[in-house]
């Protein structure tokens, strides 16, 4: 280790974030990175346990605890604090595909379960990955490295998110010929369409896109499988096939006067706007405005947060988000003890920009839509909302959210955004290739394995496992790869 005490010699330093009136005025990220000798001075607050919690990625009473790539943290921390920053990229590669993704819009999992957090400020990986990876593209490190062989063999990925872009990168580095079919017309999925600039620039995305290419990964956007191209070509075509489409399915909201002008998906409305930003630098007329509009944002996890923070961009007139939960509490339970995931109440960047703007934190909990209200001409002016009571089941120990009667209230609304969650995966891909589903729709697979009924179709990501995280979508990409290499070799080294 560089500096064995330095957990107590040195206190958290995270990346600074700019000012909320300074950052709500364009689309970019806004932290600024630590200087070199800060970032080198937090990693050595690492405390190389003996027991890294951090890389475990296991589940603790259902939730993951630890970083689910197993990604080797306290190694590549102590390359850091040695300055061995070529060493510490080699490191940090051999478990994460991505770190200039992870690094940006992971909710870092390994900091939660991080053993200087049990009693004080975790480490700052995050942080010290993302200073890893760009110091790697600023040096050379992460340049284009195309496979020296070719196994001959040919494998089809549908749908660019993280986990078809995973598995594309594990096979092509085999030396597997990857073609990786995208409907939208950019390659990215929801690291492109789903997550707004200001959390992941499209620049960055595009940058590692370009290196995959020059690496020998085709990428054919505008391609929707299942419609435009039949699964039949694909089978014929290639010796293997992944779906990796996602769980595309938006959860909608059933009140009555839904079919009220000025109602919208979450994902429909973001990606509205990074569309129209890359397409034209946000022209008027071009997106889904919440300019001078009363916003309601139904949903309060990390994309109905993302909402939040593009309406204030855009010049709401105010914005209220809903949650049907009660608010979780301020700190750790007694029931909720470390390495656990710690279910305690967050604000986010977006909460905080429109409580900064407005006046006041826009949630409001244990609350709901009972009707949307429209005007004469069928446009969404309002809605009446519900209070909640929260009931836990005496067999479950779940909460029960009901109605309270008498709670009704109006209030004005000329857009809503539903950000409740999705369902699983479209029915025309699944159909077209007959893959079988479980009750949420999402792809069924063998126990433990990736692999779907139908023959050499496989399936990873969301698309397998319902929505979840980024991370958690590049470790299915990467096991998914490992069986596809293992079923067209005989064996993989992934």
């Amino acid at each position: 280790m560089g500096n064995p005490n330095g957990f107590m010699e040195y206190s958290r330093e995270d990346a600074p974030a700019l000012s909320v009136q300074e950052r709500i005025k364009n689309y970019k990220e806004f932290h600024t990175p630590l200087s070199e000798q800060e970032q080198k001075r937090q990693s050595e607050r690492c405390m190389n346990c003996g027991v890294p919690f951090c890389q475990s990625g296991k589940p603790i009473s259902g939730m993951i605890s630890g970083c689910p790539l197993n990604n080797l943290i306290p190694e590549w921390n102590d390359l850091v604090g040695l300055g061995a920053w070529e060493a510490a990229y080699n490191r940090l590669k051999l478990t994460n595909p991505f770190p200039e993704f992870t690094s940006r819009v992971c909710p870092a999992l390994c900091e939660k379960a991080c053993t200087c957090g049990a009693n004080g400020d975790a480490v700052t990986v995050r942080a010290n990955e993302y200073s890893i990876i760009e110091n790697a593209y600023m040096e050379g490190f992460a340049a284009a490295k195309p496979p020296k062989t070719r196994t001959g063999k040919r494998v089809a990925v549908v749908g660019s998110g993280p986990s078809g872009l995973a598995a594309a990168e594990m096979l092509n580095r085999r030396g597997h010929s990857v073609t990786v079919y995208e409907r939208s017309d950019r390659v990215g999925g929801l690291l492109m369409y789903g997550i707004p600039n200001m959390k992941l620039e499209k620049r960055i995305i595009e940058r590692k896109i370009s290196i995959m290419r020059a690496e020998g990964v085709t990428f054919i956007t505008g391609a929707d499988v299942g419609a435009d191209i039949t699964a039949g070509e694909l089978r014929r075509d290639f010796d293997r096939v992944i779906l990796a489409c996602g769980a595309s399915n938006p959860r909608d909201i059933k009140a009555d006067g839904r079919d009220a002008e000025g109602i919208y998906f979450a994902v429909d409305f973001l990606k509205s706007t990074t569309k129209a930003l890359l397409d034209n630098g946000l022209r008027e007329g071009s997106y889904i405005s919440a300019k001078g509009k009363n916003v309601i944002v139904i949903g309060g996890g990390d994309t109905g947060n993302d909402c939040v923070g593009t309406c204030v961009r855009h010049g709401a007139k105010s914005i209220l988000q809903l949650e049907m939960m009660p608010p979780l509490p301020e700190k750790r339970a007694e029931n909720n003890p470390w390495p656990e995931w710690p279910r305690v109440l967050k604000t986010d960047y977006g909460q905080e920009e429109a409580a900064a703007v407005y006046g006041s934190d826009p949630r409001v909990y244990q609350t709901t839509v009972k009707k949307f209200l429209k005007d004469k001409n069928g446009k969404l002016c309002g809605a009446e909302l519900v209070e909640l009571s929260a009931e836990k089941d005496k067999n479950t120990g779940r909460l029960n959210m009901k109605p309270i009667d008498g709670s009704e209230y109006e209030v004005p609304a000329e857009l809503v955004l539903i950000a409740a969650g999705f369902l699983g995966s479209e029915s025309y891909v699944t159909d077209s290739f007959g893959v079988n589903t479980d009750a949420r729709s999402n792809v069924a697979a063998e126990n433990g394995s990736h692999k779907t009924n139908a023959e050499n179709v496989y399936t990873a990501g969301d698309m397998h496992i319902g929505q979840s995280l980024v991370v958690r979508a590049i470790r299915e990409g990467i096991d998914c790869a490992r069986e596809v290499d293992e079923s067209l070799m005989g064996y993989t080294n992934l």
